[in-house]
């Protein structure tokens, strides 16, 4: 496949024309800022999501870091303390491997954050394609380039499901969404383009584990994206650590 997740992570690898990139979405840099201002009281674990990165570029041996919107977390301008920490991210990233930002509905002002940084490329919400697989945040429909993608990978949804056991204890994971593009939803909101969406959807978990989620199995609860859940046929969960619970909609 040309898109895999890392056992054990909320990322994946794709293999892309001539190299191989790690693939995350939702980082959300500077996150407990925002945690603060709202009462919860939250160390900062920037240098964690920077040292997770960093491993998972060794582990995989990446070519180049695709980030699949929402680098950042402040909609607005960013504050200092977030600014600094996607500074030494982009600083320690690049001395190994180039980026690749799609822009997310968070990343406001990612082009001045990236910029004078040769190494770093930002591309807009609605994606961009290389080879067989496309690349977009999730907030807005993708391009028709990225929907003619054999694997469409995108991120703002941070599906997670809730899990309960025996004795009725709950939990709620990280969790994959994967299975086929439903054409109808896409062809419905550009009826005069020439569309060709025959290929596969990867919704991916969010990086940060402070972000929360849409949890994908429980009723009344509505998606982020405005694609999903129609666009999305045949959908599987996935979680981290790999294990296959089926549709969905069935858990």
């Amino acid at each position: 496949m040309a898109v895999e997740p890392v056992p054990g992570e909320p990322a994946a690898v794709a293999d892309l024309p001539g190299e191989r990139a790690l693939v995350v979405a939702d980082y959300h840099a500077g996150l407990e800022v925002a945690l603060r201002y709202d009462g919860v009281e939250v160390r900062s674990r920037a240098d964690v999501r920077r040292e997770g990165v960093l491993d998972l570029l060794d582990r995989t041996a990446a070519d180049r870091l695709v980030v699949l919107g929402d680098l950042a977390n402040a909609i607005g301008d960013p504050g200092e303390e977030e600014r600094d920490e996607i500074a030494q991210l982009l600083d320690a990233v690049t001395e190994r491997v180039p980026v690749m930002l799609v822009k997310g509905n968070h990343d406001g002002d990612i082009e001045d954050l990236a910029a004078d940084r040769e190494d770093v490329t930002v591309t807009p919400g609605h994606g961009a394609r290389f080879g067989d697989v496309g690349f977009a945040h999730g907030h807005t429909w993708p391009s028709p380039a990225v929907l003619a993608a054999d694997v469409v990978c995108v991120g703002h949804e941070h599906p997670t499901v809730r899990l309960e056991d025996e004795v009725g204890g709950t939990r709620v994971e990280r969790a994959w969404l994967r299975g086929s593009l439903a054409p109808d939803p896409f062809f419905e909101q550009s009826p005069d383009r020439d569309l060709d969406v025959d290929g596969d959807l990867v919704v991916f978990p969010a990086f940060s584990d402070l972000s929360g989620g849409t949890w994908v199995n429980v009723a009344g609860q509505e998606f982020l994206a405005p694609f999903l859940p129609a666009g999305l046929d045949g959908g599987e969960a996935f979680l981290l650590d790999g294990t296959r619970l089926g549709p969905y909609r069935d858990l």
